[in-house]
């Protein structure tokens, strides 16, 4: 801990090179103060989760709350949207490693989401080195010249719209202590970017923007504008300069986007369709009950059953009150080397694109630089405007039976096998640093190995059938992960020993085959997690 630090505020991590940038007295202190006002009512909010899952695991199914009837049936709009976010038809997200902000930031995306969540795995180097990163940004001294090929990577004449995503509510920070207590990532990832930055984006004329991942009720959104209120007075900044996004991404929160939007509404954007770790939630919460037993991954489509309701929806609610609806990820990335392959992934992605477009969404997310102009040219095509915030789809009729109801389709053994692949791959490539991992054609993040291993668990957890007719028991999965990864180390060679493929494969075991659904991967991965 650096001499000028306050004594009740402990880095754990080591301070070199530029970390004394962002870690300074005054931040560190800012940081201590939202702690010590905010960490115990999150702390209640992620109990309140754990004890809605007994309800859950008890029969109950996730309904629009009777409590806050009248919310919903007011009339009422959220404050106006800053004119740079009024056109959002295409946004690119990815890690905060300098070189890949760089490009999204120039890729000719509208927006750009900066992700300490899911695309980051959260060592403490890569948390501190994206603060950094980020700060350059709007000091104006962004830049990255690549050592093995000197490449020089500048930021472009008219990058794109920055957002930030922190990390979740249920996400640790441990290598800073306030009080001796742990301080939350999600205000660490917050914090330390508003604080050194705000000021900054107000004189080059936008704001600070965010994501907010995760949040499964509008108690927890109320957390955070309760932060967005102190953060702002804090620093003598106007309320209702920062401006959020929600992400709906899990199935307890599809049910209350009214009511988050009212919680937020000094400081709402709009609501984002989180479409994979939608799968993983949907799986989580309803996980117990037969009825809601899911096929295969890749038979989860958006056109259908709870993701088409609640994209609706999600569309409806969001143009109703004054906010912009996004459409979901493509996660495909260029083919090199098959351009048949290549075109072919493409054209899912216009499918896709087209689908949101017609729906009514007023923009969407792409992974890959390269799928910037597909995405952008179905967008100019289909949505002349900068939104589409004039239809109000008062046609779409959503039931609380339509947003349940599970897809059609058959589990194989295929799917087994590719749960299995992609979900080790990406923890062995998240315990070495990395959040962002291409994987069979996909960018893949943490949401995707989150799927993987819940929908095995669920299967397990009721002896689903696959389509052989032979049933999905431990042994039958144990068999099954031998089998895949001697096929991935002869494949691999001498990088799978020097890799972290062990523990990563015996984390997936463990938290596939526990009699109890745990919450979120990362959080043993975070213990696992070098520094």
């Amino acid at each position: 801990m650096d001499a000028s630090t306050p004594p009740s505020i402990e880095v754990l991590g080591s301070v070199e090179e530029r970390a004394g940038e962002v870690l300074d007295a005054d931040a560190l202190a800012f940081l201590a103060d939202l702690h010590r006002r905010f960490d115990g009512r999150r702390r209640e909010l992620l109990a309140a989760r754990l004890a809605r899952q007994a309800r859950f695991d008890a029969g109950e199914t996730p309904a629009f709350l009777a409590a806050t009837l009248a919310v919903r049936e007011a009339d009422w709009t959220v404050a106006p949207i800053p004119a740079d976010l009024q056109d959002r038809r295409v946004e690119i997200t990815g890690p905060i490693d300098r070189k890949m902000i760089i490009n999204a930031l120039n890729s000719g995306a509208k927006v750009f989401m900066a992700d300490f969540e899911d695309a980051t795995s959260p060592t403490w180097r890569n948390v501190v080195e994206g603060q950094v990163n980020l700060r350059d940004r709007w000091a104006g001294r962004l830049g990255f010249t690549d050592e093995s090929s000197g490449k020089a990577y500048v930021l472009g004449d008219q990058p794109a719209v920055l957002m930030v995503r922190p990390r979740g509510w249920h996400l640790p920070e441990r290598h800073i202590r306030v009080d001796g207590e742990v301080v939350s990532g999600a205000l660490v990832d917050f914090g330390l970017y508003f604080f050194h930055n705000v000021r900054s984006q107000i004189a080059q004329g936008t704001g600070p923007y965010f994501y907010l991942p995760k949040l499964e009720s509008h108690l927890e959104a109320r957390l955070w504008n309760e932060v967005f209120v102190v953060a702002q007075d804090a620093l003598g900044v106007p309320r209702g300069t920062i401006k959020a996004t929600v992400l709906i991404e899990t199935l307890p929160a599809a049910f209350e986007m009214d009511e988050i939007l009212y919680e937020l509404r000094e400081h709402m954007a709009g609501l984002n369709c989180g479409r994979w770790d939608y799968i993983f939630s949907y799986i989580k919460r309803l996980g117990r009950q037969p009825w809601a037993l899911t096929p295969d991954r890749a038979l989860m489509g958006m056109g259908a059953a709870f993701l088409r309701a609640y994209s609706l929806k999600l569309i409806q609610t969001c143009h109703r009150r004054g906010a912009f609806a996004m459409g979901g990820m493509a996660a495909q990335i260029p083919v090199k080397g098959d351009p048949a392959a290549n075109e072919a992934a493409f054209a899912r992605v216009r499918a896709d694109k087209e689908r949101e477009a017609s729906d009514g969404h007023d923009g969407t997310w792409v992974a890959h630089p390269d799928l910037v102009p597909v995405a952008m040219e179905v967008f100019d095509r289909l949505m002349p405007g900068p939104n589409q915030l004039a239809r109000l789809r008062e046609d779409v009729a959503v039931s609380p039976d339509n947003m349940l109801q599970v897809h059609a389709g058959a589990r194989t053994e295929h799917g087994l096998r590719e749960n299995i692949r992609v979900g080790v791959q990406y923890i062995e490539a998240w315990l070495r640093g990395r959040g962002a991992v291409p994987l069979y054609n996909l960018m893949e993040d943490a949401a995707t190995a989150e799927i993987s291993r819940a929908q095995i668990w669920q299967w397990i957890a009721h002896r689903a059938k696959l389509d052989d007719g032979r049933a999905v028991t431990p042994e039958l999965f144990e068999a099954v992960l031998a089998e895949e990864m001697a096929a991935l180390k002869s494949a691999l060679g001498a990088s799978f020993e020097a890799g972290r493929f062990n523990d990563a494969i015996a984390l997936f075991s463990r938290m596939t085959l526990a009699d109890r659904f745990e919450e979120f991967l990362t959080l043993p991965a975070y213990e696992a997690l070098g520094d």
